[in-house]
C-alpha cells in the first residue's frame, strides 16, 4: 500500500509517499481501507521528532484519525460487517491506504455526514469530549474558554458546548477567524493580537468556569487568573512552552483545579471508554445537525507536506483532511 512516511525528523519536506507492506489485523483489531485522514498538530510534532509513537504503532507513519470501510476483521472480532463505513481513533499510522484499528476505537460514520468529512471527527471529538465534558464536567449556563477557537479542536468545542447549553469564549489570531467562530456560536471571540483575553472575558462574563488550553506555560498564570470559583483548567497542548510558575494561593482561594491530559498514549480500555462516550454523547449532535465538521481544505495523500504547511502557518479554519 501507499503511505506517507517520515524519512527523518524535520520540516514538511521530510514527508514522502512510499510503498510499505499492508498491515494485517490481529486479535481485537479491524483492518480499515482508508478514505481520508485528519491532520492534527500532533502529527507535526511527530514529524519534527518531538512526539514518539506508542509501542506497537508505526513510528514513521503519522495520522491519529481516519475514515474508511471495514476491509477485514481480526480472528476474534465480530459485530462489524465487511464494507461498513466507519471512522476511527488511532495512535498513529493513519496517513496510509490501510490501517489496523483496535475494535474499541472504531465508530460508525454519523448519519448525514460524508465518508470524507468523518475523517475529521475521531481525534478531535474524543479530545474535546473527554476533556471538556468528562474531565471538566462543563454544565449548562457555564462559560467555556477555548484557546485556538478556529482550530479543529476549537470549532468542535464551540459547537458541542453550545449544544450543552454553555456559553463559549475563544481566542483567535485574526478578525476572519473571530467572525467564523461567532458564526459557529461563540459568544465572545478575542483576537489575542489586539486584546487581553482575561480583561475581555471578565468584562463580559466575569470569568471562565472551564478552560480548554493548548498553550501551556505561556498562558498558565492568566488562565488561573480568569478562572471562576470552582473553575477547571484543562491543559491539552504545550505550544507556549512546558515550564511556568503557578501561584497556588490563587488556585486554593478559588478552589480551582488544573489538569493536564493527553489522549494518544492512554491504555486501550481508557480509549474505548472515551470512544463509547463520544458515540453516545456527541454523535447525536452531528446526526441532528447541531454540529458539523468544519473542513478548511481537502488534499490528496501525496500532498501531506502542503497540509502540514497549512497547520504550521495557522492559516486554516477547522480541519485539514487528506484523501487516499
Amino acid at each position: 500500500m501507499r503511505a506517507i512516511t517520515i524519512t527523518e525528523p524535520g520540516g514538511p519536506e521530510v514527508l514522502a509517499l512510499t510503498e510499505v507492506p499492508d498491515p494485517e489485523p490481529g486479535p481485537g483489531q479491524v483492518l480499515v481501507e482508508v478514505a481520508a485522514a485528519g491532520v492534527n498538530r500532533a502529527d507535526l510534532l511527530q514529524r519534527q521528532g518531538n512526539y514518539t509513537a506508542p509501542p506497537g504503532v508505526p513510528e514513521n507513519i503519522p495520522g491519529l484519525e481516519v475514515s474508511g470501510r471495514v476491509a477485514a476483521l481480526g480472528p476474534d472480532v465480530t459485530g462489524w460487517p465487511i464494507g461498513a463505513e466507519v471512522c476511527a481513533l488511532l495512535a498513529g499510522g493513519g496517513y496510509a491506504e490501510k490501517v489496523v484499528v483496535p475494535v474499541g476505537q472504531l465508530l460508525p460514520v454519523p448519519k448525514g455526514l460524508s465518508l470524507v468529512e468523518a475523517a475529521g471527527l475521531p481525534e478531535t471529538v474524543c479530545t474535546v469530549w473527554s476533556n471538556v465534558f468528562m474531565q471538566a464536567r462543563l454544565q449548562p449556563g457555564e462559560w467555556l474558554l477555548a484557546h485556538g477557537g478556529a482550530s479543529g479542536i476549537g470549532t468542535t468545542a464551540i459547537q458541542l458546548a453550545k449544544r450543552k447549553g454553555a456559553k463559549v469564549a475563544v481566542t483567535v489570531g485574526t478578525a476572519a477567524k473571530a467572525a467564523r467562530c461567532r458564526e459557529l456560536g461563540a459568544d465572545l471571540a478575542v483576537n489575542y493580537r489586539d486584546e487581553d483575553f482575561v480583561a475581555a472575558l471578565r468584562e463580559v462574563a466575569g470569568g471562565a468556569d472551564v478552560i480548554l488550553d493548548i498553550m501551556g506555560a505561556r498562558y498558565l498564570s492568566r488562565n488561573v487568573d480568569v478562572l471562576n470559583t470552582n473553575g477547571r483548567l484543562v491543559v491539552i497542548g504545550l505550544q507556549g512552552g512546558m515550564v511556568a510558575e503557578l501561584n497556588l494561593g490563587i488556585l486554593l482561594f478559588k478552589r480551582a483545579s488544573v489538569t493536564a491530559t493527553s489522549l494518544r498514549g492512554r491504555p486501550l480500555p481508557e480509549k474505548a471508554t472515551i470512544v463509547s462516550a463520544v458515540q453516545a454523547g456527541a454523535w447525536p449532535a452531528y446526526e441532528e445537525g447541531a454540529a458539523r465538521v468544519i473542513v478548511d481544505r481537502t488534499l490528496p495523500l501525496a500532498q501531506a507536506a502542503e497540509a502540514h504547511r497549512a497547520l504550521d502557518t495557522g492559516d486554516h479554519i477547522g480541519k485539514v483532511l487528506l484523501t487516499t
